[in-house]
């Protein structure tokens, strides 16, 4: 009996690694410190170099992408001012250029590290669509997925993903690649790309990223999960976005698994580029979450089951060198084929990120019947982070050696042993932490600047920054607040009563998307009056989770005697002024297990602020100074009662006069909700009012 023929031997994964000195050209002008500089590219290849990964490797150098395929995603003008920024004939001018642009630098060396960028990616993309490596990685910068057809911004100067894309679906049709998904995994919605392949079927684009309810850079609506492409392109692009930072490995993975990998099997790309950026790593300063280097290689692994392995990985962001140098390197590992222990602390995903998962899935079931199943129930979930978490200013060094000391690397490990059981009960109960709530003293105030109340700092604004520490006020405030009655002054949709009851009884009123929890005091309000003050009403942002696509009313805190805005006033007390304050910035945190609502531990706006507000105007909540309404405003008083009203700070209009952020017309169900307030007040009739809020949102500041 003849012996069987022996297994054939099983080949290593012939892996593509790029690197060119030259994209380290890139730099700022003037030497001054940027997270976008050379050393990261540096960083990264000196780890794989000490680890041995780059000798396993198969090496490439940059190569410079020509116009034509450049052209293919962005305009000609775009391309020109690109490639001539460097010369000489921009020395006197490339620094104003450059500040035209949303968060952009050039130098000398700008040109050809974007031409090379893009062409390196295209290199690589071009050699794994062959067959002639099994996977790849670029390093490459400058990034590339917020440029856009016509403009460069967030550190961007070519949309390198995009373009190398583009060229294998219209260049080499000879490589036979119909279909291809593109994964982004940046902490930053990818928007350049979003947009080139908006109604393009044969491109899957995937964005995972911290939205923020639309304040998170690059701060435009269209990363909201109810972007999912248009025409022929319609389902075609999916957007999972964050409520909030402090993301980690399970809800990267929830995302994966219940959203992601269901599409992508349907789906069936012929290859997979991944825009790689590295800022949702544990201890990256601008990401704020906090993937761990084998929470990357999982999430690459999952991928692997798809496009027969074919995965491109194009560098992106990441601004902490020790852990985009950790994760690139556990990237490495999983394509060239070794084994690891998925052994990242156990933790659950967010309560939000099961609700951001389920709005995904809701806006995209018709287009992929495979989401319309129920996700799986009686998930143990943790709540949202506390303030104090969110917004607390990230060390990066002692943030990195968290990297390592959590993780270290993958080169010792070996066996893959990565489940959904794996993620289980951790952190199990989140609470504000009321010492690191504490404020950070702020430098542009002098001591002759400094109020007798320790509690507030003046600026020249007549803005208020809150310092006191939250530990220092009484846990009794409840009942000393309770006490005290303002007016609060409403102009957005709390102009409609039945709405403004919500934020104090609970529930939701007609037009709502989600129900609020109310105030601890459930007391209807002692009065209303109507009035009108002399203040802008402006629309701004681009979506929110209660009343979906569209801007939310804001107040300039400017006075301004030419314009005459509209408020309801609700005679309530202190301790519900507190609560409103809360919910409006989403500080009431509902804890995923077992139902109960947790409300902070201490107020924002005590007796003594209510003191200082009176003479000054204005109160900035520093603890929570990113959050939309976080500037209290004094209006006056009535009947000896102060008035008081919440809207954006005054650096929030400045950002939306330099259209950093964006000014947008509120959605038809919004504008219904402000119409009934008026209408029902007697201040105006339906189309007197409809007239006062379109006017309001057609006006540039």
């Amino acid at each position: 009996m003849a012996e069987p023929a022996p297994a054939p031997p099983v080949t290593a994964p012939l892996v593509g690694l790029l690197y060119d000195e030259r994209m380290c050209a890139h730099a700022t002008p003037d030497g001054k410190e940027h997270p976008e500089n050379p050393e990261r590219l540096r960083s990264i290849w000196r780890k794989l170099n000490a680890a041995g990964v780059a000798s396993r490797c198969v090496a490439l150098k940059a190569k410079e992408a020509e116009d034509k395929y450049i052209a293919s995603v962005h305009s000609k003008r775009h391309i020109k001012l690109m490639k001539e920024i460097s010369s000489t004939i921009y020395d006197a001018s490339r620094n104003k250029i450059a500040r035209k642009f949303n968060s952009i630098y050039f130098n000398k060396g700008s040109s050809e590290s974007a031409v090379l960028a893009a062409g390196s990616v295209i290199e690589v993309a071009e050699k794994v669509a062959a067959g002639e490596l099994s996977s790849a990685i670029a390093l490459v910068r400058p990034p590339g997925h917020h440029a856009e057809h016509d403009e460069a911004m967030g550190f961007c100067l070519f949309n390198n993903v995009a373009v190398a894309a583009n060229y294998l679906l219209n260049e080499r049709p000879d490589l036979g690649i119909k279909k291809i998904l593109i994964v982004d995994w940046d902490v930053h919605h990818g928007n350049g790309t979003q947009k080139m392949f908006y109604d393009d079927p044969r491109v899957l684009f995937f964005s995972v990223h911290r939205f923020d309810y639309g304040s998170f850079y690059p701060a435009e609506g269209d990363a909201s999960h109810c972007f999912i492409g248009e025409e022929a392109g319609k389902g075609y692009n999916i957007n999972v976005p964050w409520e909030h930072g402090k993301c980690g490995d399970a809800d990267y993975i929830a995302a994966w698994d219940h959203v992601l990998l269901p599409v992508t099997k349907v789906f069936d790309p012929d290859i997979i580029l991944v825009s790689a950026g590295f800022d949702a790593a544990l201890g990256d300063p601008l990401g704020g979450c906090c993937i761990t280097p084998n929470g990357y290689a999982l999430l690459l692994t999952k991928l692997l089951g798809f496009a027969q392995g074919r995965i491109v990985m194009a560098l992106e962001g990441g601004y902490n060198l020790r852990s985009i140098a950790n994760s690139v390197y556990a990237c490495a590992k999983v394509l060239l084929g070794d084994k690891f222990t998925f052994n990242t602390p156990e933790m659950q995903p967010f309560e939000s990120t099961w609700r951001v998962i389920q709005a995904v899935r809701n806006e995209l079931k018709t287009c992929w019947p495979v989401l319309s199943s129920k996700l799986p129930e009686n998930v143990s979930l943790r709540i949202k982070p506390a303030p104090s978490e969110l917004y607390a200013s990230s060390d990066s060094e002692s943030d990195s050696e968290d990297v390592d000391e959590l993780l270290g690397t993958v080169a010792s490990v070996n066996v893959i042993e990565a489940t959904g059981v794996a993620i289980s009960e951790h952190l199990s109960k989140m609470k504000l932490d009321d010492d690191s709530l504490a404020v950070k003293t702020n430098s542009s105030c002098s001591a002759a600047e400094q109020h007798p109340v320790d509690s507030v700092k003046v600026h020249n604004n007549a803005s208020v920054v809150l310092t006191k520490k939250i530990s220092d006020l009484s846990l009794e405030w409840r009942s000393d607040l309770s006490k005290t009655d303002v007016w609060y002054a409403s102009f957005g949709s709390n102009m409609w009563r039945p709405r403004f009851l919500c934020y104090i009884q609970g529930g939701k009123a007609e037009g709502m998307n989600i129900p609020c929890c109310g105030s601890r005091d459930t007391s209807s309000p002692k009065g209303t009056v109507w009035k009108t003050v002399p203040h802008r009403l402006l629309f701004g942002r681009s979506s929110t989770p209660c009343w979906g696509t569209g801007g939310v009313a804001f107040l300039n805190p400017e006075i301004n005697y030419n314009e005459k805005l509209y408020v309801c006033m609700y005679k309530i007390t202190l301790e519900q002024f507190n609560d409103i304050l809360f919910q409006e910035n989403r500080l009431v945190l509902e804890d995923g297990k077992d139902g109960n609502t947790v409300y902070p531990d201490s107020p924002l706006i005590g007796s003594s602020e209510i003191k200082f507000i009176s003479t000054n105007r204005a109160v900035h909540l520093e603890p929570i100074k990113d959050s939309w309404y976080s500037n209290v405003l004094y209006l006056g008083n009535e009947d000896e009662v102060p008035i008081l009203t919440m809207t954006c700070p005054a650096s929030d209009i400045e950002r939306y006069k330099s259209g950093e952020l964006r000014l947008a017309p509120p959605s038809e169900t919004y504008a219904a909700t402000l119409i009934k307030g008026l209408v029902e007040g007697k201040q105006m009739d339906a189309d007197g009012a409809a007239s006062y809020i379109n006017a309001a949102a057609a006006r540039a500041l």
